[in-house]
């Protein structure tokens, strides 16, 4: 299983957010880039990258400090936030970011969504199942859907999508646990791989992430605590001894 560390950006700084809420975000750094360079030194194999503002206002709003990221790291760096458009995606995905995550486009554009995979390779698409109460929100989390995040992944799956990122929004940043059985629901399906975000708050809970046979796990505020390293959990789930 792969750790995947999360950068947070917002007016230009390294944020996290509790539940989401735009109101409740405490700044980890004024300097994103170089959290980004200590998450490789690390030992990171891939960045997810996150531009709250973009979410919100619907197009990327973070654009010089993402390109100075994904310029100045070895490693690969996902994208999320505010990619409505094919534009968008394409602009992002030529100045070297390897995967788009799309959230809200998902919903309202899925043709989008499969357009991408088309022209790109599904390797490079994913889509960010955001539930609350079992149901999908869009708009940077700030608009509830009646689309539950079962039908979605199963209404991209159809459409040729082979990657969710599955975040539930109740637990994130809250270093409480994961939704455990949400994402061995969605790791049931062999032809989907699995990404879990929200709440993971412990090493116990990457060992279990790893067993219920999720792809990778997103680490954003334990990280940022300290609760986790990232070095352990790059071993623990690359199943290396810890010493």
């Amino acid at each position: 299983m792969e750790v995947i560390p999360s950068i947070d950006l917002k007016s230009g700084r390294c944020v996290r957010l509790y539940q989401g809420d735009y109101q409740q975000e405490t700044v980890y750094s004024e300097a994103p880039l170089a959290v980004a360079i200590a998450w490789e030194e690390q030992g990171a194999s891939r960045l997810h990258l996150v531009d709250l503002d973009g979410a919100a206002e619907g197009a990327p709003a973070n654009l010089a400090i993402i390109s100075a990221i994904v310029s100045q790291l070895k490693i690969r760096v996902q994208l999320g936030g505010g990619i409505r458009n094919l534009a968008t995606a394409e602009t992002l995905l030529s100045a070297g970011v390897d995967r788009v995550v799309i959230g809200t486009a998902a919903v309202e554009q899925p043709a989008l969504v499969q357009e991408l995979c088309k022209k790109y390779g599904k390797q490079r698409v994913v889509v960010a199942l955001d539930a609350r109460n079992g149901q999908v929100a869009i708009k940077g989390w700030t608009e509830n859907t009646s689309v539950s995040a079962l039908q979605l992944a199963e209404d991209m799956t159809a459409i040729g999508v082979e990657r969710l990122l599955y975040t539930d929004i109740s637990r994130d940043g809250t270093l409480t646990e994961p939704n455990f059985s949400a994402n061995a629901t969605l790791a049931q399906n062999s032809a989907i791989k699995v990404q879990a975000s929200g709440g993971i708050a412990s090493l116990q809970h990457i060992e279990r992430l790893t067993k219920i046979g999720v792809e990778a796990a997103i680490l954003g505020r334990a990280l940022y605590t300290g609760d986790i390293k990232l070095a352990e959990a790059i071993a623990l789930a690359n199943n290396k001894n810890l010493n």
